[in-house]
């Protein structure tokens, strides 16, 4: 007998385990002959060396497909069982099991499954998987900025992209931010509130918090992206109703040859002072020609929020407001 010990690192246990470790004792029943015992974030094999081999392959292919669908089902257990002792991709794990619904973006947390759910999200998820840089134009409530959060992280969790960075202009929506404590990016993460609330559904705590520690998501005011070059990363601009002509430039010039961007923004909730000319407005006229980057428009009809929000979008809409 050979034992072997994986350590669990940034993955919510409750939801690999399972409850009362459902899944490891799962695991554990196919294989009568190892003894496999979770403690705390290990798991600890005692075995013959080809069924130790074969456990372990199967718990790194269930990492990964936790991973990158966020949840583990009996059905998915059984699965990766089946097709363990079978060529596998070239890692050592066996191929992935895939999802069952083409059009989900996300497995999410707390059986959150997140798709594009109107039209003109699907346009805007279809946008980005053939353009480096969107621009997604529409009202509030259009789940713009939700739809765009979750493809960034599908790009994480499928490899394509090494960070995401998610960045806003530090504009005040009629407050005043002066008299908040803390520095300009304390100040402003209330107003990046929505964001954050998206990841939260999209991402298991304990591992958020390691990708925000280790800037891998990184959530920051869009000054702090000056004089910065950005690779490998999907970057998204939010509320870019806000920036100026100079700095939406600057943030436009800031993509690496191997980034990809999207820009969010409300042209009817531009917060600028008067008789300045909002960055996003001017962008989309100067850029519509340029081949290689996407414009989608949403408006009341992508509207997923209550019933109420797309009648009181229409009607303000008609009020010219």
């Amino acid at each position: 007998m050979v034992e072997k010990v994986i350590t669990l690192d940034n993955v919510s246990l409750i939801d690999f385990l399972g409850v009362e470790n459902h899944n490891i004792k799962e695991v554990a029943a196919a294989f009568p002959m190892s003894k496999i015992i979770s403690r705390g974030n290990e798991i600890r094999i005692k075995g013959t060396t080809p069924e130790i081999s074969r456990i372990s392959d199967i718990l790194d292919s269930l990492m990964e497909h936790y991973q990158k669908y966020g949840k583990i089902t009996h059905e998915n257990i059984q699965s990766y069982i089946s097709h363990s002792g079978q060529p596998t991709n070239g890692s050592g794990s066996i191929p992935p099991v895939p999802p069952d619904d083409d059009e989900v973006l996300v497995y999410g947390t707390r059986g959150v499954v997140v798709r594009a759910k109107t039209d003109n999200q699907k346009r805007l998820v279809e946008a980005a998987e053939k353009h480096d840089l969107v621009f997604a134009v529409g009202p509030a409530g259009t789940g713009k900025t939700y739809t765009a959060v979750a493809i960034a992280v599908r790009a994480l969790k499928n490899k394509e992209v090494k960070k995401i960075i998610i960045t806003r202009p530090a504009v005040e929506a009629g407050e005043n931010l002066g008299f908040l404590p803390g520095d300009l990016k304390e100040k402003i993460d209330p107003y990046l509130r929505p964001i954050y609330d998206a990841l939260d559904d999209m991402i298991p705590a304990e591992k958020l918090k390691f990708y925000t520690e280790n800037r891998i998501i990184e959530i920051a005011p869009l000054a702090y992206m000056r004089g910065r070059t950005l690779n490998n990363a999907f970057i998204l601009l939010d509320e870019a109703q806000n920036t100026t002509s100079m700095q939406m430039k600057m943030f436009l010039t800031r993509m690496g040859p191997t980034s990809k961007a999207i820009i969010t923004g409300d042209r009817s909730q531009i917060d600028l002072p008067n008789k300045q000319k909002s960055g996003l407005v001017e962008s989309v006229d100067i850029l519509k020609n340029i081949k290689g980057i996407a414009f989608v428009e949403l408006d009341g009809r992508d509207v997923v929020r209550h019933r109420l929000v797309r009648e009181i979008i229409t009607a303000y809409d008609k009020a010219g407001q």
